[in-house]
């Protein structure tokens, strides 16, 4: 059940360098809020100036005030690393929001229900499931969050591509073709011992991904403890076009659904994870699960 929140302290964290006017879009949201709410938090704007910066100021924002709302004004990556920001700070009355800026925001696009300023000053609190991933590390591994999707295979070799030219419709279709040209299947290890050959291994916590892809016929609320797992096994190219052609017209229909999922790497493999490429190395034990209801979120 929903619950109405007022908060000490809104912090909103956004890029100062983002592609999708992230400066503009903060002051204007800090603006819009010191109207609209009927009482007075204190509102920071909190730049970035690093990679994973944002994880430390959203850290830092959920541990110094207990009361608090954290505002990533970003595409999906930065959103992530807010995201694993507040779970890092292990504050369970800490909430997050999202305002789309930048060149991917599958996540606000499709749990997004009303403008995020209304819903701030509505105050309407609900929780949804985050993805976690384990690569194995042992006992002192910090787990990573995704709010989206986590993706093997083609997904991040394309996004790889795609961050070595500049962005753009024509130029993406163009990356996307050259990549999948040179494009390999890789190959995993089950947890029966088996081993299987995929093009591509998709956990999505969400039904849509890169803006034209419909994943699954998943309910869009992202809070049913389960995730969608969308695999592409290993085949020729042209089945592989015709299935991505079908996802970004029709969909790709039911897909099944799993609260965890373990294999282990037989080389390094490359992932993406809410639009971010990270690496996984050779011989890893690789485990995602769902964290049912972990994230309190507005918007």
């Amino acid at each position: 059940m929903d619950s109405v929140r007022t908060f000490e302290s809104i912090v909103i964290i956004f890029n100062p360098n983002s592609t999708g006017d992230a400066p503009e879009l903060a002051e204007k949201l800090r603006d819009r809020l010191a109207e609209l709410l009927t009482y007075s938090p204190e509102i920071r704007l909190q730049p970035t100036s690093h990679a994973g910066h944002a994880v430390e100021l959203a850290r830092e924002a959920s541990t110094s005030t207990r009361n608090v709302l954290v505002v990533s004004v970003s595409g999906d990556g930065g959103y992530n690393e807010v995201v694993n920001g507040v779970m890092q700070g292990g504050n369970p009355e800490a909430v997050c929001a999202v305002m789309a800026a930048g060149n991917a925001n599958d996540h606000r696009r499709t749990i997004g229900t009303k403008p995020l300023e209304e819903a701030i000053a509505e105050g309407r609190v609900r929780h949804i499931d985050l993805l976690r991933i384990h690569t194995g590390q042992g006992p002192g591994e910090v787990a990573e969050y995704a709010h989206s999707y986590i993706g093997f295979g083609l997904t991040p070799v394309v996004a790889i591509d795609l961050e070595k030219g500049s962005k753009g419709a024509l130029k993406e279709m163009f990356s996307v073709v050259r990549t999948f040209s040179k494009f390999k299947p890789f190959e995993i290890r089950q947890t029966d011992g088996k081993r299987r050959k995929f093009d591509s291994l998709v956990f999505a916590n969400i039904p849509e991904m890169a803006k034209y892809a419909t994943l699954s016929e998943a309910d869009d609320k992202a809070s049913d403890g389960k995730f969608e797992v969308i695999i592409f096994p290993h085949m020729s190219k042209w089945r592989v076009l015709l299935t991505a052609l079908r996802a970004t017209t029709q969909g790709l229909g039911d897909q099944p659904s799993v609260s965890s999922y373990e294999f282990t790497t037989l080389k390094p493999l490359p992932y993406q994870i809410d639009g971010e490429v990270k690496s996984v190395s050779a011989k890893t034990a690789v485990k995602v699960e769902a964290a049912p209801s972990a994230l309190p979120i507005l918007g």
